[in-house]
Order: C-alpha cells, then structure tokens, then sequence
C-alpha cells in the first residue's frame, strides 16, 4: 500500500473551504487540463454519496466509481474507490482551521495500483502525476475562493 499526503494554506474561513468542496462543481473545478472528465451520475456530498464519472487522458477513457463515507461537513470526508484503475484507493480529505481567516486542507491518499495490464500501468502513471495534480488543486482552490 502506498500513501501519499499534500499539505497546503488558504487565507480563508473553514467555513469557506468545508462549502467549495462540498460543491458538487469542484471535482470538475479541481481537474487539470488536458484532462476532460464527463460525469455520469454525481450526487451531493454526503454519507453514502455517489461519484461515477470517466476520466479522459487524450484518447484513453478511465471510468471511476466513488463513494463517500466519514462526511463531517465541516471538517472533511473520504472517497473511497468502488472501481477504476487501482486495486484500492482512499481519499481523505481534511480541512482544519489555522485561526479564523487560514485553513489547512490536507489530503491523504492510501493506493495499491492495479496488477491488470492496461490499469496496473494507469494507476502507476496517475500515482506518479499526483504532485502534479495536487499543487494545481491548491492554486485553483486559491483562485476560486477568492473570487
């Protein structure tokens, strides 16, 4: 099992941070291009909610599958992957006033790539890309929390 775990500072109220991520927009808001993700059935945060969507890579289709469990709306929630391109895969996501106008999100991967031949290779490449991905979401969540 693999862990993965980035940190990051937004000059904004939890109460803030704990709304933007439970916009169902913002997995589509947080998505980096080049890739396009087309949702198939999204619904509101919450115990149980569902995230079934296909992530696009240029030409190659990755469909996905979460569920969220552990929702505090305040404070964070864990998707967990139901199926997709990793053998498993957690998300938690945690959000933790610093005062009254700084949050820390933090988010906490536990992975272990796929051992199928098309998806052992995806899941690896998209775990490599992860700090990538994370940092673009930390300067998106910025850019859209202080609009």
């Amino acid at each position: 099992m693999k862990t993965f775990t980035h940190r990051f500072r937004v000059n904004a109220p939890l109460e803030h941070i704990a709304a933007f991520h439970s916009d169902s927009r913002a997995l589509k808001m947080l998505t980096p291009p080049p890739i396009f993700v087309a949702f198939h059935h999204l619904e509101p945060l919450g115990e149980g909610s569902l995230a079934d969507f296909t992530m696009w890579f240029g030409p190659i289709p990755i469909h996905w599958r979460a569920v969220h469990s552990e929702v505090d709306p305040q404070h964070g929630f864990i998707d967990t992957q139901e199926s997709g391109p990793f053998a498993f895969w957690q998300h938690r996501h945690t959000f933790t006033p610093i005062d009254e106008n700084t949050t820390l999100v933090e988010d906490t991967i536990q992975a272990q790539p796929s051992n199928h031949v098309f998806y052992g290779l995806v899941s690896r490449l998209m775990w490599l890309t992860l700090p990538l991905l994370f940092a673009y979401r930390a300067w998106r969540t910025r850019q859209e929390i202080a609009r």
